[in-house]
């Protein structure tokens, strides 16, 4: 089941190389929280706009930052090509 339209779609599947398959769907909600999040962008306000703060797990998508493997740098090198297109 998609949940995400396919144009957000397109535009991070760019992205699906820098994170393992797991972490991905994570980051998913993640980017897509951030951008319908108003002030503060932390991991707690994009995942109550996502209105998943009430999940017994929560801490996953938090240590998507904080200990998954993966390269701040490459993202941004991606999003730059991106930008550049």
């Amino acid at each position: 089941m998609q949940i995400f339209p396919n144009e957000f779609l397109d535009v991070i599947i760019q992205f699906k190389g820098v994170f393992s398959k797991h972490i991905y769907s994570h980051v998913q909600f993640l980017l897509a929280g951030a951008i319908l999040c108003q002030g503060k962008r932390t991991i707690s306000s994009v995942l109550r706009i996502l209105g998943l703060s009430k999940v017994k797990n929560f801490g996953k998508y938090h240590r998507v930052l904080s200990r998954a493997n993966w390269s701040s740098l490459r993202c941004s090198k991606i999003l730059l090509h991106q930008l550049l297109k």
